[in-house]
């Protein structure tokens, strides 16, 4: 049978699925998160040394500055020669000491007034006498305003951008300024940071090679426990395989057995409660229609409101009673088999129009020839209560597909209760269909894989041949048949 290696190579597929799939996301998850750790401490190593050396930077810058300032100051404090000549002459002398001063090829002093007027630029003297109060870099910073702004709040540091003399282009600067207050000033310098942000470029790049080594690390071994679960799956024992397909059979046929049990409490709560309930109101309309059409003052419209009313409870009860037969017929339980499926045939031939027509204990219907092989008699077998079910259920789906999809004007139904086992067979003359297509389609063969499931879980066999104008559905389940009297059965269940 090609079902079940079809269900045991998909439940091979699922184990492998459900093995590597997890294996694969834990493997995943440990890349993201080794790569988010180690990206995370490359950044904080990349600002631990960014932030290092900023600050060492910074103590050189404050160092430097003290030199000038020291330098500068003999001419800055002398009191003697207060006059403006003499203060001339000192600013002349203090700013001829600071040009001279200098700490490679691009690092110097610079001096402005407080209103950004270039007092003096060793390394661009074509500044020197400009205003360069509204000088913006090329990111739209007043860079003189900002040195100016921390010598005023009497001394700092400020980020900018300036021409680096060696190279010509613009680059980052850190400038540390002071104030000189009596003269006006603001002495100042600076360290470019284009070597440090390469620097830390390098050691960025190292990071990131490191994380990539890491992943590739991560693939590797992602691959080969890949590759031992795949071993794994190969070598799985077949047994298991059986094993786990019979627990799953039992619990479709449970599902299947507590549908059923579901359906026969909704159909007793149906027929016992909410139909006699509906029967006692009914009853109780009647009556009062009755007192009105008896009494001697007659109300028309009271009397038409009353009929309309009976008439649409008439409508309700029949529906209900409909409902509680489609869920679960009584007479199966009650008179058995034979008796739920000649009640099957005869209500879906007075809806449908279809002639459809049943015969019992190997007596076949007219022009519906079907060979069978000799019967016990139908009043002398007891079937089991699940033989029944499964039966009842695949006969009327047949018999709902063929009223739906065959467009057959006849169809024939016959149950043959045999030593050994019980044949249904369902037959019409309708157009027919693909059989392979049919159970090959996922949704149009959903009700013959039903059929089969169901027979299966008792042991049971479904034969379907069709062409144009002949279709035979049939269903054999093994049974040992006993008497009425020998066994207990549904027969005798209350329906309370």
């Amino acid at each position: 049978m090609a079902a079940p290696f079809f269900f045991n190579d998909r439940l091979k597929t699922k184990i492998f699925l459900l093995a590597v799939v997890p294996f694969l996301a834990a493997i995943a998850g440990i890349g993201i998160g080794v790569r988010e750790q180690a990206t995370a401490l490359a950044q904080t190593q990349h600002a631990t040394t960014e932030a290092a050396y900023l600050a060492s930077k910074e103590v050189e810058l404050r160092h430097y500055v003290e030199l000038a300032t020291s330098a500068v100051a003999p001419l800055y404090e002398t009191p003697a020669d207060a006059t403006p000549a003499g203060i001339a002459t000192r600013q002349r002398e203090a700013l001829a000491v600071l040009q001279k001063m200098d700490f490679g090829p691009d690092g110097y002093f610079f001096v402005y007034d407080l209103h950004g007027r270039s007092l003096m630029h060793p390394r661009e003297p074509d500044l020197v006498g400009r205003n360069l109060w509204d000088l913006r870099d090329p990111q739209g910073a007043l860079t003189i305003q900002q040195l100016v702004a921390a010598a005023t709040r009497g001394g700092g540091y400020v980020r900018y951008l300036w021409k680096r003399p060696s190279t010509g282009k613009l680059a980052p600067k850190l400038g540390y300024v002071v104030p000189l207050t009596r003269w006006g000033w603001m002495v100042g310098t600076g360290i470019y940071l284009d070597d440090v942000d390469s620097t830390l470029a390098r050691i960025d790049e190292r990071a990131s090679a490191n994380i990539e080594r890491t992943l590739k690390w991560l693939g590797v071994i992602a691959l080969a426990g890949v590759g031992v679960i795949t071993l794994g799956a190969l070598v799985l024992n077949v047994s298991e395989h059986r094993s786990a397909d019979a627990r799953l059979k039992r619990l479709a046929q449970q599902v299947v057995e507590s549908q059923e049990e579901e359906r026969a409490r909704l159909s007793r709560e149906l027929h016992d409660g909410i139909s006699q309930m509906l029967v006692s109101v009914k009853l109780l309309l009647e009556s009062a229609l009755a007192r009105l059409e008896r009494g001697e003052t007659r109300t028309p419209a009271a009397e038409a409101s009353l009929a309309t009313g009976l008439t649409r409870l008439s409508d309700t009860l029949r529906e209900v009673r409909r409902i509680s037969h489609a869920l679960r017929p009584a007479m199966l339980d009650d008179l058995g088999l034979a008796a739920a499926l000649e009640q099957l045939t005869r209500e879906l031939s007075a809806e449908s129009g279809i002639q459809i027509e049943f015969a019992r204990a190997g007596a076949p219907a007219p022009s519906m020839p079907t060979p069978l092989p000799t019967p016990l008699p139908a009043q002398a077998a007891v079937l089991p209560d699940a033989v029944n079910t499964v039966l009842f259920r695949i006969a009327q789906e047949a018999l709902t597909n063929i009223v739906r999809h065959a467009g057959a004007p006849r169809a024939a139904l016959s149950l043959d209760v045999a030593r050994g086992g019980v044949t249904l067979t369902v037959a019409d003359n309708g157009r027919g269909f693909n059989v392979e297509e049919a159970q090959a389609d996922p949704r149009a063969g959903l009700g013959l894989r039903n059929m089969r499931e169901r027979l299966e879980s008792l042991g049971g066999r479904l034969t379907l041949s069709s062409r144009p104008g002949h279709t035979v559905l049939t269903a054999w389940v093994p049974v040992a048949t006993t008497a009425p009297a020998a066994t207990a059965t549904a027969a005798g269940k209350e329906r309370s």
